[in-house]
């Protein structure tokens, strides 16, 4: 038995927050049904990097495997009617509209509790339902912009450099799976249901718990470094520095090692933890001198068996061949209908007493629509008038899903 299995998740959201927090709850045996628009969600037809696919990017592969689709015109009063029918059996429901949209909609925690009292509601936004900054876009780059811990990392003159993925979506997914869960463990247990409010400002700002506190309790500011070094409140060496071939990523090195290693007595007049922070410009460039004598080989091995802190620097394309994610099954491998062979990130965390697997690839817009409408008692007839109607849409492209499966 999965852990969420009996769950049942109206998904509603679009992007990328949204959709991997449902993706979780689906991944953990939960049937998510995603609500889309007539045309389709926003994602799909928007892909990162200009993945395209043939009929589904990567993008949205990638955050909607193990859901259903229903797609529904939620203007249309009868594309609510079925919405609504659609609340009273679902134990989640998961939005990340702007602001004042879902009121709009007739799809606001107050009227769908109406519904179904017990139910857990997640509604997500950018900086909060209200506020002074709650109509401004809540995208990726402008959050961990103003988050602060870009500040943490840059050199002097030079800009601060966001995070080379998105960030804060991913932190705001896992704080609405984190929220959804604790809520459904809450009903649990009383029986009751919950709005669980989660926002990209106060998930990103939670993210750097030890940062924030160095700064607000410890009083010690962000200073800027003239060479390498990855972040403010570490020590030097601390960063990514690059070798006669290439990179290497090197972490609280100590002073004699290095000496030692690098057959440099330069390094023996610093002190590993207090010159490390008032003299990290000048230990930076003494470190950035040295491995560029020789190669990333050459380091990973030496600085390695003498038990210095240090990594590669990969690519995609060496993380994915890489022996220990091999090892770990970092990636999962399926067949889609459309795109053929998928090969995605997997399962973050493993559960000794239940299974997590892919059960269902991320599906076509509204590929399911006929399948989820069966389910509320809606015969042949009245789903066709509904389509006719313009209130739902189905995919005719595969077979009809079989509702026993």
């Amino acid at each position: 038995m999965k852990v969420l299995e009996g769950i049942r998740v109206l998904d509603v959201s679009i992007a990328m927050a949204g959709p991997f927090a449902a993706q979780k709850l689906a991944d953990l045996g939960a049937d998510v049904v995603k609500v889309e628009p007539v045309t389709g969600e926003w994602q799909r037809h928007v892909s990162a990097g200009g993945a395209r696919g043939h009929q589904v990017n990567a993008s949205f592969l990638s955050l909607n495997r193990n859901k259903r689709s229903i797609s529904l015109n939620l203007k249309h009063p009868r594309g609510r009617e079925v919405l609504a029918r659609l609340v009273a059996g679902a134990d989640v429901f998961l939005q990340n509209y702007r602001p004042g949209v879902a009121d709009r909609l007739g799809v606001d925690y107050e009227t769908l509790r109406a519904i179904r009292p017990d139910l857990v509601y997640v509604s997500m936004s950018g900086y909060g339902q209200t506020g002074p900054y709650s109509s401004r876009p809540g995208q990726d780059v402008l959050l961990q912009a103003m988050s602060g811990g870009l500040a943490s990392g840059r050199r002097e003159g030079e800009p601060p450099r966001p995070a080379p993925f998105f960030m804060a979506d991913a932190f705001t997914a896992y704080s609405a799976f984190e929220g959804a869960m604790a809520a459904l463990f809450h009903r649990e247990r009383t029986g009751e249901g919950q709005l669980v409010e989660v926002n990209m400002l106060d998930s990103i700002i939670a993210a750097q718990m030890q940062e924030l506190s160095v700064s607000t309790v410890g009083r010690v500011p962000q200073q800027p470094s003239a060479e390498i070094h990855a972040h403010s409140y570490i020590r030097a060496p601390y960063g990514i520095f690059a070798t006669s071939d290439g990179f290497i990523a090197l972490s609280f090195a100590e002073m004699p090692d290095l000496a030692k290693l690098f057959e440099d007595p330069r390094f023996d007049q610093y002190e590993s933890e207090r010159d490390g922070f008032t003299h990290r410009d000048e230990i930076s460039r003494l470190v950035t001198e040295n491995l560029a004598r020789d190669t990333t080989e050459h380091w990973l091995a030496e600085l390695g068996d003498a038990g210095v802190w240090v990594g590669p620097v990969h690519d995609y394309e060496d993380l994915v061949d890489d022996p220990q994610v091999q090892h770990n099954g970092s990636f999962v491998e399926y067949e889609h209908p459309t795109e053929g062979h998928v090969k995605t990130p997997g399962f973050p965390f493993r559960l000794s007493g239940t299974t997590q697997e892919i059960t269902r690839p991320a599906p076509l817009n509204g590929q399911h629509t006929h399948e989820v409408l069966t389910e509320l008692g809606l015969g042949p007839a009245e789903i066709d008038a509904l389509e006719d109607d313009g209130a739902v849409h189905r995919d005719r492209s595969l077979p009809t899903p079989d509702p026993a499966r």
